[in-house]
């Protein structure tokens, strides 16, 4: 399993906000499965793929795998350069795949298979193929709904745990309304190593300012604070918050 290594702190898996991963001693500890978590409009997408994206860019042997469940791979693709993410600039080693336009192309009776056998499928036969280390899944509600759990709580712990068997890093993207307290339906937060919280927050009557928070990690120090989130030249950081 690979990370970027902080020395003492063990290997760790950058954010690539700048000034974040600082407040959490290098990182997320590689291994983690984390949520990353925010309503509508707050960057999941973006704060998600431009991890995966950096950390390829960080050396020939890094590889990354995003899964896209709520839109195509070109919608993505399509996106994510227009914040300057080219993807020429990092070849096969960022594999993106779109489930939904997969699943239509296997055979009957595979299709016959649940969302969840088919995400698994991929995942690890691509693992075995590329040994990525970083992988994003766009999104866990999606996976959820689609794949009709009979046992949420019992499914989603051991879809967690087949996670962490492939001794990698991997990223849930999550969908959460303004003011929840939760950040899912059946023990999703519980079940996480970390969460990444994203928000939006009203500043005054004019200014809406997206904001983040790291409210858990598991193996590592870190600040619970609420920080500015900025996106500058297809780079983001962290900043204080700006207050009224």
């Amino acid at each position: 399993m690979k990370g970027k290594d902080d020395g003492v702190q063990g290997p760790r898996m950058k954010t690539h906000i700048k000034e974040l991963d600082e407040k959490m001693e290098g990182g997320i500890p590689a291994g983690n499965v984390v949520l990353l978590a925010g309503e509508a409009g707050t960057m999941k997408s973006s704060v998600a793929y431009h991890m995966a994206y950096e950390y390829v860019k960080g050396g020939e042997k890094n590889r990354a795998l995003y899964i896209t469940m709520e839109q195509s791979r070109s919608s993505l693709i399509r996106n994510m350069e227009g914040l300057g993410m080219k993807l020429d600039a990092v070849g096969d080693r960022l594999a993106i795949v779109d489930i939904g336009l997969l699943r239509k192309n296997l055979s009957k009776e595979l299709q016959t298979n649940s969302w969840l056998e088919i995400v698994k499928m991929y995942a690890q036969n691509l693992k075995d193929q590329s040994g990525y280390e970083l992988l994003i899944l766009d999104s866990l509600p999606v996976l959820e709904t689609l794949s009709s759990f009979k046992n949420p709580r019992n499914d989603l712990f051991q879809f967690y745990e087949w996670l962490r068997g492939l001794g990698i890093t991997t990223v849930l993207i999550s969908e959460v309304k303004g003011g929840d307290t939760g950040y899912g339906s059946y023990g999703e937060d519980y079940l996480a190593d970390g969460i990444v919280h994203l928000m939006m927050s009203k500043v005054n009557e004019e200014t809406v300012q997206r904001r983040i928070r790291v409210v858990k990690m598991r193996s590592t120090n870190h600040s619970t604070n609420l920080f500015s989130l900025l996106i500058e030249k297809g780079n983001f950081r962290v900043a204080r918050v700006i207050s009224t």
